[in-house]
């Protein structure tokens, strides 16, 4: 005998169920009815078919009843997050490039340093730690495992083998044809300690006074989607950095007709010829000075700089000419604050010496100079001492000057109208500011590279390959949540609250995957992720070397 399901009459919200039974006649196979279920209700009915299934056993029924009791369920570990950035180190190609290299645990322990620098931005040990407490292994699955140590390990073996694995990386991102532009920019980045390889004394951009730092290149397709850092001694130019790029392109990842994009610091005279040499073009700016030169010059008139792009052409190189009135007003009002701190300070000093007959004047007067000179003020004001009171003069004639130039720039490029036009000449310029965002987003917000604790120079390539991996995984998750107004950072706060439920009966062990809430489940839909149902039992044990009451 069995259940059989039907639905009544025209109505199908009203299922009904009746008790049916097989047998043979003449060797026939036929049916009949041996009880209408309808006035039964669906709980009901499903008891019967239990029974029903289990006739042959019905202990087994009793036996489920005494093991429900055993059964105990436990909130698990966290792996939401974890499991999304996974799943889009799969989707973009890296976890694949990393396995290329046949050594599974090195590339399960470069993914995992992936997911913890975009998840937590800790330290090696914190890693560690992390991995302890929340799905590493359950979604990595580690050949062995591992601790802070194997970690430092991880970092060298990135460093050793980082041109092979942007060079297939490269292959995996790029689209059917090579990309024809590059963006490329530098940063620096201070130390801990002195005693880093490639540490050394030199311009800091993060304005740290008494720390050494190292240099960091990065190179960026048209999209803003690295393909490639590099990292160069803490005293390097910016300018010197930039033939190691040109052939990187050219013969590593075999690409003609290329684009160079660079600030007007970066592509100067020199590196113009360096492109030449390789017939690659160039696409940058020129500073304040040389544009009031070339005004001076009568290559293009002052009038030209309006909101509206102007284009002008000479000795084989095209000027994109525009006034950003916007600009030029933040300069224009930073100008008239400095003036205005200026003033206060001689008003301050000036009572000062009222108040006390013994003072200097010349020491005063210094301070003022000497704060003028700091603020980029001397070309049209100036301070001096009559008898006893500090007054300050200004140059009208030639701070209408400054104010002429404010917000004015010009482009420059060696390609011609047909090739390009002016219009994508200067957007094209400006997609620099992806690389700007890469830097703030891997230095100041989200991954934090600082501050690096790391000595060798190859741990030291290997962690900054890893904050290149992982921003390339962040920046698809931008894309992604962008149109919800959710940030990476927020998004993955969110998903990291997504836990398992262990489930135990008697020596079985389950993580079942709960279901996430409508947020949750928003952000997953728009990466086009999906949770498996359970997952594994951990196989390894993970904890670190070092404890933090040592």
């Amino acid at each position: 005998m069995y259940i059989q399901w039907n639905k009544k009459g025209e109505n199908k919200n009203y299922p009904t169920a009746i008790i049916r039974q097989s047998y043979r006649e003449n060797g026939k196979s036929k049916k009949r009815t041996i009880a209408n279920l309808g006035k039964c209700s669906i709980e009901e009915i499903k008891a019967i078919e239990l029974a029903l299934k289990n006739k042959g056993n019905l202990g087994k029924l009793t036996n489920i009843k005494e093991s429900l009791k055993l059964l105990t369920a436990h909130q698990g570990i966290s792996f939401g997050a974890n499991w999304t950035i996974y799943q889009i180190a799969k989707k973009l190609g890296i976890e694949k490039v990393l396995n290329s290299f046949n050594n599974p645990q090195q590339a399960k322990l470069a993914l995992w340093q992936i997911i913890s620098r975009i998840v937590d931005q800790g330290s090696r040990l914190s890693a560690v730690r992390m991995a302890r407490d929340e799905a590493s292994d359950e979604i990595l699955h580690f050949s062995r495992s591992f601790n802070e140590d194997d970690l430092y390990k991880n970092l060298a073996w990135l460093g050793s083998n980082q041109e092979e694995i942007e060079n297939r990386l490269f292959k995996v991102l790029k689209d059917k044809e090579k990309p024809s532009l590059f963006l490329y920019d530098v940063t620096s980045s201070y130390l801990e300690g002195v005693c880093n390889e490639l540490a050394e004394w030199g311009y800091s951009r993060d304005k740290k006074k008494g720390k050494k730092q190292i240099v960091i290149g990065l190179l960026c397709n048209e999209e803003g989607t690295p393909v490639s850092v590099e990292v160069f001694m803490g005293n390097t130019s910016d300018t010197s950095t930039f033939r190691s790029q040109i052939d990187k392109v050219s013969q590593r990842f075999g690409c003609t007709k290329i684009t160079f994009v660079g600030d007007k610091g970066m592509i100067k005279s020199a590196q113009i010829k360096n492109l030449g040499d390789e017939n690659f073009h160039y696409i940058t700016s020129i500073t304040k000075p040389q544009i009031k030169k070339l005004v001076k010059e009568g290559v293009f008139q002052l009038e030209l700089f309006e909101d509206s792009l102007v284009e002008v052409q000479h000795e084989g190189i095209r000027y994109i000419l525009r006034k950003n009135p916007i600009r030029a007003e933040e300069i224009k009002q930073n100008r008239v604050e400095k003036e205005s701190k200026i003033k206060e300070m001689v008003k301050k000093q000036n009572e000062h010496l009222q108040d006390h007959p013994k003072a200097k004047i010349t020491t005063a007067l210094k301070k003022i100079e000497n704060k003028i000179i700091q603020l980029k003020l001397s070309r049209w004001l100036s301070a001096e001492a009559i008898e006893r009171n500090i007054q300050i003069r200004i140059n009208d004639e030639e701070k209408q000057r400054e104010f002429e130039f404010d917000g004015c720039y010009a482009i420059k490029t060696d390609l011609s109208k047909e090739e390009i036009s002016a219009e994508l000449v200067h957007d094209r310029y400006k997609d620099l500011a992806k690389v700007e965002w890469a830097f703030r987003t891997a230095k100041t917000t989200h991954l934090e590279i600082r501050p690096l604790y790391v000595i060798k120079e190859k741990s030291t390539r290997g962690h900054i390959l890893i904050c290149m991996l992982a921003y390339i995984i962040e920046q698809e998750l931008r894309k992604a949540w962008n149109k919800l107004d959710v940030t990476p950072e927020e998004g993955l706060k969110r998903l990291r609250t997504l836990c398992t439920t262990e489930i135990k009966i008697k020596n079985i062990t389950l993580n079942k995957i709960t279901k996430p809430n409508k947020q949750t489940d928003i952000l997953l839909k728009n990466l086009q992720i999906s949770l498996p149902k359970a997952l594994p039992k951990r196989k390894i044990n993970v904890d670190t070397r070092k404890k933090l009451t040592q």
